[in-house]
């Protein structure tokens, strides 16, 4: 004999998640914000105009490649001092808060900026491009290029 009741599926409330997604996503743009305000502080105290940051991704995944700062025409090395970097925690109001060296919080950029705007930077032919961190003018510019596989297909029959 089988039981022909089945237990009620509970419905969800997309009004509720919507909102909390949007709440997620207003508290990282805060928190990314001052994650670059942090940056640019460190980088304008050790006198750094700018810094370029190299990547390439390609076969599923990514990597950066250089990164490189600048005062003047000069290439100087990043400070060694650390700054605290802040995330919201996935389905939680919590926030994560980590020190990291300077070089490691200019890739924790990077990487959350490619994530946001290109997030498919690493897969199949991949993309290159580099950010540029303009320290005086405190924006961070992505110079972005993606590869594309091309094929071009002819049949004749005679």
């Amino acid at each position: 004999m089988s039981d022909t009741q089945s237990t009620p599926v509970p419905s969800l409330d997309f009004t509720a998640l919507d909102q909390k997604n949007r709440e997620h996503a207003r508290i990282a743009d805060e928190l990314l914000l001052a994650n670059k305000t942090a940056l640019f502080d460190a980088l304008a105290a050790a006198a750094i105009d700018i810094v370029t940051v190299v990547f390439d991704g390609y076969g599923d995944s990514g990597q950066i490649e250089n990164i490189e700062a600048k005062a003047g025409d000069e290439i100087i090395a990043l400070p060694t001092c650390e700054i605290e970097m802040a995330r919201p925690v996935c389905g939680s109001s919590e926030i994560e808060r980590q020190t990291q060296p300077v070089r490691e919080a200019i890739e924790t950029l990077a990487y959350d900026f490619l994530g946001e705007t290109q997030s498919g930077w690493g897969n199949d032919e991949g993309a290159y491009g580099d950010f540029t961190f303009d320290v005086a003018a405190r924006t961070i510019t992505l110079d972005y290029n993606e590869r594309h596989m091309e094929s071009d297909y002819s049949q004749h029959v005679f």
